[in-house]
């Protein structure tokens, strides 16, 4: 896979070569970015967002989040290991306890107890991680299908995908279900803010890469003990679903 990823990269090096006046430092490969991000919308209109919607539709709201909190807690495991290679003990033990708690007491992760209990998600990546010891973002690119990324986040994709739980489910119908499950998750919990996104008068090019490097830089900032800031404890938590229109 990593070789594939380095093909991948230096394909998008040389499609990033096309000029663009007055590109941002950070998107040199704008030209190819701003391709591959029409191609995604096509992509995402023909066939993800519509199975989004006819999901949101079908499934209780109390079954959705069940389902993002299942991820959420599975996303801990791997959170765990990235804050302790970071060497940031606070963040690993409350990862640890996040996932032991709602693990076994909120039925595998379905319901998010530690949230209730106050204890504190601190979302990690290897991406994250390699940024914690000094390695730099790189250029912003999007990827196929997966969208927004880094250089540096989308070298790391591989061990990230070691580190997520679901791979290891056997059989591979299983495992893939999984996956599809995931991703139609992703994006329903992502149709009340593209509505937003789509009906400003914006570059939503521009505005999605400012939001997503914005975000990363913050990700990797672990607040300290007992303060307020960046507390996102309710990461898990879905927020309530609006009243239907009468």
């Amino acid at each position: 896979m990593a070789g594939w990823l380095g093909l991948w990269l230096g394909l998008a090096l040389l499609a990033g070569c096309a000029t663009v006046a007055n590109p941002d430092p950070r998107d040199p490969l704008e030209s190819y970015n701003r391709s591959m991000t029409k191609f995604n919308e096509q992509v995402d209109a023909l066939v993800l967002k519509p199975v989004a919607i006819a999901y949101k539709d079908v499934t209780p709201a109390p079954v959705r989040t069940g389902v993002s909190n299942f991820f959420a807690n599975l996303s801990d495991a791997w959170s765990f290991v990235n804050n302790v290679l970071q060497l940031r003990g606070e963040a690993a033990a409350s990862s640890f306890m996040r996932f032991n708690v709602n693990t076994f007491m909120g039925l595998g992760g379905v319901l998010d107890i530690a949230s209730e209990l106050g204890i504190e998600r601190y979302r990690q990546d290897f991406g994250l991680t390699l940024g914690r010891w000094g390695v730099g973002t790189g250029a912003y690119v999007v990827l196929p299908i997966l969208g927004p990324s880094t250089v540096r986040d989308t070298l790391a994709l591989p061990l990230d995908a070691k580190g997520n739980l679901v791979s290891y489910v056997d059989p591979v119908s299983a495992r893939n279900s999984l996956y599809a499950l995931r991703a139609v998750d992703v994006r329903a919990n992502l149709l009340r803010a593209g509505n937003v996104l789509d009906s400003a008068a914006l570059d939503k090019y521009s505005f999605t890469r400012d939001v997503f490097l914005q975000v990363r830089s913050q990700a990797g900032q672990v607040p300290n003990a007992g303060g307020s800031e960046g507390d996102d404890s309710k990461d898990g938590v879905l927020p309530p679903e609006p009243p239907p229109a009468r």
